[in-house]
């Protein structure tokens, strides 16, 4: 079988999960990695026997390696928009971790210098490809729970109280050099972990039939904002063409878990753990009550790799439904700059 060389920019914790990815996949090998950490490029290098002529230290020379067919940007958030253009200067097809961006000005960027290129561009939201989102899309289309009314999505963990040595909880001294909380490197819970509620919403909503999904208001905003000027806790709802509403929710400081409740008609959906399948169950509330546990023996980031590398091969521009579009990351970072913005 014909296989998709990739390249990976960035070797911190996300980029290894993902390389692990490849063990369960046919049409895809990782080949070239590139880190400014020598440490871990050695490291890389001998867990996924990566070859020595496809190890590099700075990021240029893996853009400039002919044999890789596309790049997983897994740098941190402020340094994605930079390293999308070079990609596209040097021709190739990327993967990018969320959030694509840092906001909606950098995301336009981005699809003005993809106009007349043939070179496929999407973002890594993994929970796109699992087989429970499938089975979350049978059901909704299979009217099972009725015509769609709302929804609640959430992402959020406490990150920040530990407990001393008699037990007592005391809040964590913000590291400002962190990226999680500084606000030049993208930090702070909506664009960090706030991307993936607001990308089921828009899926979801996308499911209706004759909705305008950029017809879309951001209300009800509320953010507790750090010490470093980024927010710890957010919420906000989003309504869509005036058809249906999402509840939204991230934090570092509550745990808000990674549940999804989707409500229609005739009954609701009820997604245990959204983002990672792990585990993959989902509950049907209605005229009959109900679970499905999702049957997942691969690694998550199989799915993703597979997908994608599939529409590398059909000369695709975009990953195969349901991965994510340019127009729904578009959509996404419109939504993220105004839950962000006051």
């Amino acid at each position: 079988m014909q296989k998709v060389n990739w390249g990976i920019i960035g070797l911190g914790k996300i980029a290894l999960k993902f390389s692990e990815g490849f063990k369960n996949v046919d049409n895809a090998k990782l080949l070239g990695i590139s880190s400014k950490d020598n440490k871990k490029l050695k490291k890389f290098k001998e867990d996924f026997k990566i070859e020595n002529n496809f190890c590099f230290n700075n990021y240029e020379n893996l853009l400039e390696c002919k044999g890789i067919d596309i790049i997983y940007i897994a740098l941190p958030n402020s340094l994605h928009h930079e390293w999308i253009i070079k990609c596209i200067e040097k021709e190739k097809k990327i993967l990018v971790e969320k959030p694509a961006t840092l906001n909606f000005s950098q995301m336009k960027d981005v699809q003005n210098k993809l106009l007349n290129k043939n070179l496929l561009f999407t973002e890594a939201f993994m929970y796109r490809y699992h087989p429970q989102i499938i089975e979350v899309i049978k059901l909704i289309r299979g009217n099972v729970i009725g015509k769609l009314i709302s929804m609640e999505s959430f992402f959020g963990m406490d990150i920040l109280t530990k407990k001393n040595l008699f037990g007592f909880k005391k809040i964590k001294k913000l590291n400002k050099d962190s990226r999680l909380y500084n606000k030049d490197l993208g930090g702070g819970a909506i664009l960090d972990l706030g991307c993936y509620p607001v990308s089921i919403s828009q899926f979801i909503a996308s499911l209706i039939p004759d909705i305008n999904c950029n017809s879309i208001k951001v209300l009800n905003k509320k953010k507790e904002i750090g010490s470093t000027g980024v927010d710890l806790d957010s919420y906000a709802e989003l309504q869509f063409d005036n058809k249906f509403k999402s509840k939204v929710g991230a934090s570092f400081t509550k745990n808000l878990g990674k549940g999804t409740r989707i409500i229609g008609e005739k009954g609701e959906l009820l997604i245990e753990n959204t983002w990672h399948g792990d585990p993959s169950i989902i509950k049907i509330k209605g005229e009959k009550s109900y679970e499905i546990n999702v049957k997942c023996n691969e690694n998550i980031y199989s799915y993703e790799i597979r997908n994608i590398s599939k529409s590398v091969l059909e000369n695709k521009k975009e990953s195969i439904y349901p991965g994510m579009s340019l127009v729904e990351t578009l959509l996404n970072m419109k939504i993220l700059d105004e839950w962000l913005n006051d």
